[in-house]
């Protein structure tokens, strides 16, 4: 039998680690929803995909919806994955990196990602406080956090890390990432500018 076969067959049933269950599905769900919210940013920045049927702002609105869902099931995954106890991972992990005894680099890089994600999501909600210069520094850091959510995602859950499903998910996601940053540099330097009401 196959290391994933072997893994496949040990795993609990839903009645028997509901939590684990949960934190497996709202961890991947979280992922890609922050690909797709990715997406829509780099997208929302440039002419490519405006149109009168499609006008930029819908797009910003989506990046912004999506942003907020994936913030929601990231913190269902964190708490159920603190409350399961199928692994020992403190609360202090959850915003200060290698505090986890559990795979302490790759729980590290999800820590990062997911305090970065919060930046980005916060300092979205308050640019009508903040010049647009300075929100547009710290939305850049949505670039960094991506990436270390890809990591973590692939090294640390078994459905990436051992060969199973999710390592296609990442695979995806990744395709998703790689296609929307080709359409914005196909597309050149036609980021218009800022709407006024919405970086006032």
């Amino acid at each position: 039998m196959s290391p994933a076969a072997s893994i496949l067959a040990a795993s609990p049933t839903l009645s028997q680690a509901p939590y684990w269950y949960l934190t497996r599905s709202t961890g991947i769900t979280a992922f890609v929803l922050l690909t797709v919210s990715m997406a829509f940013g780099i997208a929302a920045t440039h002419r490519a995909l405006a149109s009168p049927a499609w006008p930029r702002f819908a797009t910003q609105n989506l990046h912004r919806n999506v942003s907020l869902l994936s913030l929601a099931f990231l913190a269902v995954h964190i708490v159920t994955t603190i409350v399961d106890g199928f692994v020992t991972i403190s609360w202090w992990a959850v915003v200060v990196p290698f505090m986890s005894d559990y795979r302490t680099l790759w729980v590290a890089l999800g820590t990062i990602a997911f305090d970065l994600t919060l930046i980005v999501i916060v300092s979205s909600q308050l640019r009508r406080r903040m010049s647009v210069s300075l929100w547009r520094r710290i939305h850049l850091t949505a670039y960094a956090a991506w990436p270390l959510a890809f990591l973590h995602f692939l090294n640390t859950g078994t459905d990436a890390a051992h060969g199973r499903f999710g390592i296609w998910v990442d695979i995806g996601c990744a395709g998703v990432i790689a296609a929307a940053l080709a359409v914005r540099v196909v597309a050149g330097d036609n980021t218009p500018r800022p709407l006024r009401s919405l970086v006032r």
